[in-house]
């Protein structure tokens, strides 16, 4: 039901193609997932994802549990019915936004060492799990590894990941050792109630910006029977020369026979330094999130549509661009929809900038194909201003 074949190992970097088989379909790797937290990919509709070739999309653990609930979407048979997507699909485990979304401040709190700052975590982390408050309403719930599968099969997710602790950036080297062997244990437990045959199941590696947790955590998640691997702890604050090099080291940790998936990155310069370091699957809120406030993706970098100079610009994004919105929309109807607050502005710029994203991914799968990729690589670092 799942499997990943390699196509293409890159000769002068890790990077490398390939394809994703799921029950709902194949993916071409490497690829960028658009996030639809809630069933929903912010502002676009599964229809438009597929006219712009998205093939796999992530959803999220934590949020579908809240709203709408386990019992609604098992009434549908799971997330592929309930949103009208016949594609791919995959779930992260819920505890990123556990830990994020947290308890409130009024509850019991714990402490984190980062350098010499405490600051403090508006959760409660137990061995067996973690208490947390719904943002929705305010009720408290217990979310367990066991939890966290349960709500996933409920989901119907093709692919799935193992409950994990994510601390956050700046923790100290106690505190994310700590972090990371509770992460460990309950990949076990998540793993052993796993039931449904037709779900693919990735590890979490875990270990902040110190390399040698890493190491440690990518040799433990590999031991494990898990179909690939995910990669979380470096999209919450930490500096991208740390990420590199983390990203360096596990990927000649990782066993190149199973896929990587990078949590929570999505910006076109790191979608390019992470396929240089042997990752396969990409996803970020990114792309939409900018669209929703006017920041738009181009080949030499993001724009505010906004600024005065588009008023009476007649191009559209980019002329090379085959998206919707420049094969009919000038940069100076996009500026008036914005400033008139016009829902379709947002629309229309997140429409562009998840399809910049996906066809940067075609590019590079491309580059890699040819044997072409580190001249791609740096041509477009070069032209691309951050």
């Amino acid at each position: 039901m799942f499997s990943f074949l390699l196509h293409k190992q890159s000769q002068n970097s890790h990077a490398r193609a390939g394809v994703l088989s799921t029950a709902h379909g194949d993916v071409l790797t490497p690829a960028f997932m658009p996030v639809g937290t809630l069933a929903s990919v912010k502002g676009l509709s599964p229809r438009d994802l597929k006219e712009m070739g998205t093939e796999l999309i992530v959803a999220n653990t934590y949020h579908l549990f809240l709203q709408p609930g386990t019992k609604v979407l098992e009434a549908f048979e799971g997330i592929h019915s309930f949103m009208a997507w016949d594609g791919p699909v995959l779930t992260d485990s819920g505890g990123f936004q556990v830990f994020s979304l947290g308890l409130g401040k009024k509850d019991k709190q714990v402490r984190w060492s980062a350098g010499n700052n405490d600051q403090k975590l508006a959760y409660e982390i137990k061995e067996d799990g973690v208490w947390f408050k719904s943002h929705i309403n305010g009720d408290k719930y217990f979310l367990t590894p066991e939890l966290s599968i349960q709500i996933q099969e409920s989901i119907g997710a093709d692919i799935i990941l193992a409950f994990d602790e994510c601390p956050p950036a700046g923790c100290g080297y106690e505190y994310t050792k700590k972090a990371m062997d509770l992460t460990h244990r309950w990949a076990i437990r998540s793993i052993a109630v796993k039931n449904r045959k037709n779900q693919a199941i990735f590890g979490i590696v875990q270990g902040g910006i110190y390399d040698d947790l890493r190491t440690e955590s990518a040799a433990f998640i590999r031991e494990l029977s898990t179909d690939g691997f995910a990669i979380g702890g470096l999209a919450v604050g930490e500096k991208k020369p740390d990420m590199h090099r983390v990203l360096d080291v596990l990927a000649v940790e990782l066993p190149p026979e199973k896929p990587r998936h990078l949590l929570g990155v999505g910006a076109p310069e790191d979608l390019i330094e992470g396929v240089r370091r042997g990752i396969d699957i990409f996803d970020c809120v990114l792309p939409t999130r900018l669209g929703r406030h006017g920041s738009i993706l181009r080949s030499t970098g993001k724009i505010n549509i906004k600024n005065a100079r588009f008023t009476f610009e007649k191009k559209p994004i980019e002329e090379t661009c085959s998206c919707y919105t420049c094969k009919n929309f000038s940069l100076a109807y996009l500026q008036h929809l914005f400033k008139a607050h016009e829902a379709l502005g947002g629309y229309l710029a997140s429409y562009h900038n998840v399809y910049f994203l996906l066809k940067l991914m075609r590019k590079i799968r491309d580059a890699i194909l040819k044997d072409q990729f580190e001249g791609f690589a740096e041509e477009f670092l070069q032209s691309y201003q951050r």
